[in-house]
């Protein structure tokens, strides 16, 4: 595979990833991490650039991708788990964040504040835009996407360079937030969780596959490294992308108290474009951030709606679209800071399964092993991530802890950095091999 073909691989792989949602966390936490920078950011890339990473290679692994992959395991928990997947993604999150991050950056900016009204009104004409768009989504989104993508990335690069330059010998802000009360690297590493390119990353990976297909390349060699290839060049993008906003929001110095009900990442960008670019530099990030949100958004509605429909196929194309772009209305309103605190427990508890099933493709893919090496690990770490959330999260309570147990979780190594599915998936690995050894291998042909 040549160099034109990686490259252009790559930058569509990007351009997937590269929601102008995932904006807004790397300003949030450089500018809350204080001195921990570092190790802060750190974490972030992992979880935001490194796990994607990874995960769009596994994908290669299996001629059928993650849909085979995690056949291996049981067909019940593939659909269970591609649906959650595709809902997180798709109109319970990702969709309304659009709207929602659409209507901080690009409506708010002129507006003397945030109202229920404003936001409803944004979002009806929005969401309606949307939907006569997913109707034929093929030729506009596909016009649309290829002229935005480099427009908003020149925009971004431009914002950041005068930013680095701007704020060039400043001092960070002080610590705050969760940096102050947990490990830098583990805040950084689980808000990582809230870009959600490492979920999605188990959908695009059978994007990229199909589109080096459609190249003419065939061969399983041929498909691994273009994989490889053009994944490195879209984790370098994002990973620059994203060290250079935390930078800049971890030395501009804010003018005040974050407004009530704005998020503090949108709220960032807009101040720094206009700090460093004047006027104008505002109306040319809300027009590219809107129109970015719009059609990020009409590719995940005719994503969702096509895998429902492929799944009940009773119901139509149209009939899912329509389902999935009321949802998202709905939620969007409900306001960007709602929607991204509702989306943590859920996606703490998809992170260590998704991660999960990326390493045991792997491993499995090196070492031949029974089903029940993967079976073991995936379900014991489900049952954890489930109760880790409940006894983690204030959503459900004291009662909750009082009727159950919990607090034996404490007990598992790596619990208090909320990295216990680690020896948990080890563990299990070995507990399911020893138990299936006399299984048939899974092999990877």
């Amino acid at each position: 595979m040549n160099t034109k073909y990686v490259f252009v691989v790559g930058f569509m792989l990007f351009a997937m990833f590269f929601g102008a949602g995932n904006l807004i966390f790397p300003p949030s936490i450089g500018h809350e991490s204080g001195d921990h920078f570092w190790i802060g950011i750190l974490g972030f890339v992992i979880t935001g650039v490194g796990l994607p990473l990874i995960a769009v290679i596994a994908g290669a692994i299996s001629k059928g991708g993650y849909d085979e992959s995690l056949n291996h395991i049981s067909k019940w928990f593939s659909v269970v788990f591609m649906v959650a997947i595709f809902l997180t993604i798709g109109p319970f999150f990702a969709i309304p964040r659009t709207a929602t991050t659409a209507y901080e950056l690009s409506v708010l900016p002129y507006l003397s504040g945030t109202s229920s009204l404003s936001l409803l009104i944004f979002s009806v004409l929005y969401f309606v835009i949307v939907f006569l768009i997913v109707l034929k989504p093929g030729y506009l989104v596909d016009t649309i996407g290829k002229a935005l993508t480099p427009i908003l990335l020149i925009t971004i690069i431009l914002l950041v360079v005068m930013g680095i330059v701007s704020y060039l010998g400043l001092t960070p802000n002080p610590t705050a937030g969760a940096f102050l009360e947990k490990n830098a690297f583990s805040v950084g590493f689980t808000e990582g969780y809230l870009t959600m390119d490492a979920i999605a990353a188990l959908v695009f990976s059978l994007i990229v596959i199909n589109a080096i297909r459609g190249l003419g390349f065939t061969d399983k060699k041929d498909l691994l490294n273009g994989t490889i290839k053009s994944a490195l060049i879209a984790a370098s993008l994002l990973g620059v992308i994203y060290v250079s906003l935390a930078w800049i929001g971890n030395r501009v110095a804010l003018p005040g108290a974050l407004p009530e009900g704005q998020n503090l990442g949108t709220y960032i960008l807009t101040f720094v474009a206009e700090d460093v670019l004047g006027g104008f530099g505002v109306f040319i990030l809300a027009t590219i951030v809107f129109l970015a949100c719009l059609t990020t958004c009409v590719g995940l509605i005719v994503a969702v709606a096509e895998y429902f429909n492929k799944l009940i196929p009773k119901l139509s194309y149209k009939a899912w679209a329509a389902i999935w772009t009321l949802v998202s209305l709905v939620l969007a309103n409900q306001g960007l800071s709602t929607i991204i605190q509702g989306s943590v427990p859920v996606l703490m508890i998809l992170y260590p399964i998704a991660m999960t099933v990326v390493a045991l493709v792997i491993i499995t893919y090196f070492v031949p092993s029974p089903k029940l090496s993967m079976q073991v690990p995936v379900y014991l770490i489900s049952v954890v991530s489930i109760l880790a959330v409940v006894y983690r999260s204030e959503y459900f309570g004291v009662a909750a802890l009082e009727k159950l147990p919990l607090q034996v979780l404490e007990s598992l190594p790596l619990f208090s950095t909320q990295f216990e599915w680690i020896p948990l998936l080890v563990i299990g690995y070995i507990i399911g091999y020893i138990l299936g050894s006399k299984q048939e291998k899974i092999v990877y042909e």
